[in-house]
């Protein structure tokens, strides 16, 4: 079989039909050599220097400090005194890690401590959180031990990959994007079909930035009795008057089933949590094969904590990510590049041809601008964009430096869209 590296994707080598794995790993081996030959291996790349707004990165052995819109830490929190202070206090106090799972030996009042914190948070007082190791953990654990083969996830079509991971020993429908008629056609016609139906949506989408209508989804699944599961990993600490999120945003915290979300955020840290009722909490740490089998969060956690009170301490980090947000987004608009439906702190330049796209990654580097081109499988295959996170640790002048790398890579490639 024949792949062509010029309009190939990952995807494409996941099960090439009559190679063995060795066969496949070599393909992709070669794929990996032209990536790599026309500039577009801007991937796993070889940080230096902490996470932060400008990082200093080495690419072919040479190191150099980009603008780096490619970090999630949107308030910049793990570089914060406090937070750092924070998590060496644990490590300090209780040591490196938890020597075990949850279930047998490795649950230490840290953890129950985070759990408590972050359902206050969401002001979820009379309800529960379990805490995972990742957030991606968060969602497929939890997914994989509530819905089995009598049961069906609704699901949108967006949502991240690890939602999908978790449905893979249930029933599952996906809907369009954010598509009301398309999700009641399947509540419909799934109502008297399956024990548990349960709609899975984002808060905020990954991809796009943009935000689901909560509501009216909220509205939908209870008129057909199933139940509400939102990620929201994106939209906490961005959206909300207080940074509580899409949800607070829509005046919806008290609403839904079960919300998930991320540690490794807007809080500075790594892990993943889920904030239900207390018997369907208890039932995912009983039940749930990564509470019993995974170890547990290391001690350096406790910087979690810190994080999630400086989100109320100090909330002039929001302000500031607004303001650079705005900023951002005008600048690239004004430039007549494509931004899409985005209301937070995700902006996608949309390109759509996904080797122009690599092109434009590649200039952005050789400009000082560190980004990231997603391609298929993680959208469309005509759907090509750079992806930016912006950070409240931006500075104007990197800000600045980015349109004005923008503008140039326009007038070479013709990228705009309008």
């Amino acid at each position: 079989m024949n792949i062509d590296f010029t309009t190939a994707t990952f995807k494409d080598f996941e099960n090439i039909p009559k190679f063995d794995m060795v066969q496949r790993a070599e393909v992709f081996y070669d794929f990996l050599g032209y990536m790599k030959s026309n500039g577009h291996m801007n991937y796993r790349l070889k940080n230096n220097s902490g996470c932060s707004s400008v990082m200093n990165v080495d690419i072919e052995n040479t190191q150099r400090d980009y603008v780096s819109f490619v970090s999630n830490d949107y308030l910049g929190f793990t570089q914060h005194p406090k937070v750092k202070q924070a998590a060496v206090e644990g490590i300090q106090k209780y040591g490196t890690g938890a020597g075990a799972s949850p279930l047998i030996g490795g649950h230490f009042i840290f953890h129950d401590d985070l759990e408590k914190k972050i359902s206050s948070f969401f002001g979820r007082k009379h309800e529960e959180a379990v805490i995972f190791t990742t957030g991606y953990t968060a969602n497929s654990a939890t997914l994989q031990i509530l819905l089995q083969k009598e049961d069906i996830a609704i699901i949108d079509m967006a949502v991240h990959a690890s939602m999908y991971e978790g449905c893979a020993f249930t029933n599952t429908k996906t809907f369009p994007h954010n598509n009301l008629i398309a999700l009641e056609q399947v509540l419909k016609a799934s109502e008297d079909k399956y024990r548990t139906k349960l709609v899975v949506i984002d808060g905020i989408y990954s991809q796009d930035g943009d935000v689901s209508p909560l509501k009216d989804i909220y509205n939908l699944v209870k008129k057909y009795n199933a139940f509400l599961m939102v990620d929201d990993a994106h939209g906490v600490g961005i959206l909300g008057k207080t940074g509580r999120g899409a949800l607070e945003e829509a005046d919806m915290l008290d609403k839904v089933d079960i919300i998930t979300g991320t540690f490794s955020k807007t809080f500075g840290n790594v892990g993943g949590y889920v904030i239900t009722n207390e018997k369907l909490a208890a039932f995912i740490r009983f039940q749930s094969r990564q509470q019993i089998f995974s170890a547990t969060a290391p001690p350096s956690t406790m910087g979690i904590i810190k994080a999630i009170e400086l989100m109320d301490e100090e909330p002039y980090w929001r302000t500031k990510l607004w303001e650079n947000i705005n900023y951002f987004k005008k600048g690239l608009n004004d430039i007549g590049l494509e931004t899409g439906n985005t209301c937070s702190a995700i902006v996608p330049v949309k390109i759509g041809d996904p080797n122009v796209t690599g092109d434009v990654g590649k200039l952005l580097i050789e400009r000082g601008v560190y980004t990231n081109p997603i391609l298929y499988p993680a959208v469309a295959r005509k759907d090509a964009r750079i992806r930016m996170a912006v950070m409240a640790t931006h500075e104007r002048e990197h800000l600045d430096k980015t349109l004005n790398a923008f503008e140039d890579i326009n007038n070479k490639l013709h990228i705009a869209k309008k």
